[in-house]
């Protein structure tokens, strides 16, 4: 019933603007966003999509719960090493890569050359930053910073700065829509651009959002059962760009995780996202009825955010228990660079 209502609402937009909507991108276009062919599959599949949200929030799922090892070094070999000046560079890949290729001089263009080739070795995969807006220093330190993690580690981080890269890139598709809508005949000369376009998007807001997984009815919810904010008590102020990743416990998930198991690949990645202006993170997990009971771990990256501060990270495990399945959890992270509290908030 809701797809059927969704290509409804598609046809209604294209008869009204000329423009045919987002389901006609192929596995083509969603690989130009993302080199693995499990994912362009699968988004190909999931679409069409209500919005942005919806389309990011579905590739976020996607990549990080249904595509495999092999499917993420897929996706990582699409990229070249930061730097790279060849003709085959993508436009995207240029555009994204402008600030590094601006602000590099011919000494740190060779030392990034030199470090690339380093981490190849290492790890046996290209160096992975989302890039746009970053200078050639920044992007250097964090290559050495990372260059000293283990392989597992550094496997995760590069997979989530793909879905950083993927992202925006979907960004760029919804945009080329927006862009051909704005350029159509007027089918009334008085109506302006800006007001079809708010008529459109009503349109489009006006269809339920629902996980990739729950496509009919409307979640009971108003947003995911775990949601966090983070307060900077050093300033007073909300913590704007931290780095928050969502995992849930999977291995003998009725025994609690113990200290000893805090690297172990039991550990699934629900959610993976940064603190606005508000100091609130984006959406860590689907919106959905019932949370699955069991245990739980949201990391906090305060070194990234503080770096000279005392913490590297905050990892905070908590228990959603049977009889709690219908709750909301909060867990807000209060944040100084020599302490920290933590809640369960409401």
């Amino acid at each position: 019933m809701f797809q059927d209502k969704k290509h409804r609402e598609n046809t209604f937009i294209q008869s009204f603007t000329g423009v045919k909507m987002e389901s006609r991108w192929t596995e083509e276009d969603w690989k130009r966003c993302c080199g693995s062919t499990k994912f362009a599959k699968e988004m190909a599949a999931a679409g069409p999509f209500s919005d942005l949200d919806h389309a990011v929030r579905t590739a976020r799922h996607i990549w990080l719960n249904l595509v495999d090892v092999k499917g993420w070094l897929e996706g990582f070999a699409a990229h070249p090493a930061i730097g790279t000046t060849s003709p085959s560079v993508s436009q995207w890949c240029k555009e994204e890569q402008s600030k590094a290729m601006t602000t590099a001089t011919d000494t740190t263009m060779e030392e990034l050359k030199d470090w690339n080739r380093k981490y190849m070795d290492k790890f046996g995969f290209v160096f992975l930053i989302c890039a746009s807006g970053r200078g050639t220093p920044e992007i250097l330190a964090e290559l050495k910073k990372r260059y000293t993690n283990r392989p597992i580690v550094e496997l995760e981080n590069a997979a989530h700065e793909e879905s950083k890269i993927t992202e925006l890139r979907i960004k760029r598709l919804f945009e080329t829509t927006e862009v051909a809508a704005t350029s159509v005949a007027s089918i009334d000369p008085v109506t302006k651009a800006g007001d079809r376009l708010g008529i459109i998007g009503a349109h489009l807001t006006a269809v339920p959002k629902t996980s990739p997984e729950n496509i009919t009815g409307t979640p009971l919810r108003s947003k995911p059962p775990i949601t966090t904010h983070v307060l900077d008590v050093s300033r007073g102020a909300p913590a704007s760009g931290m780095e928050v990743i969502l995992e849930k416990w999977i291995y003998g998930s009725n025994q609690p995780p113990t200290f000893a198991e805090r690297d172990h690949p039991g550990w699934k990645t629900l959610g993976y996202s940064e603190t606005h202006s508000d100091g609130r993170s984006g959406q860590l997990m689907e919106i959905m009825d019932y949370i699955e009971p069991g245990f739980y771990r949201i990391t906090f990256n305060t070194g990234k955010y503080a770096p000279m501060g005392f913490y590297p990270y905050v990892s905070i495990v908590f228990q959603v228990r049977e009889n709690q399945k219908m709750e909301h959890f909060h867990v807000p992270l209060l944040h100084s660079p020599f302490s920290f509290t933590t809640y369960r908030g409401s």
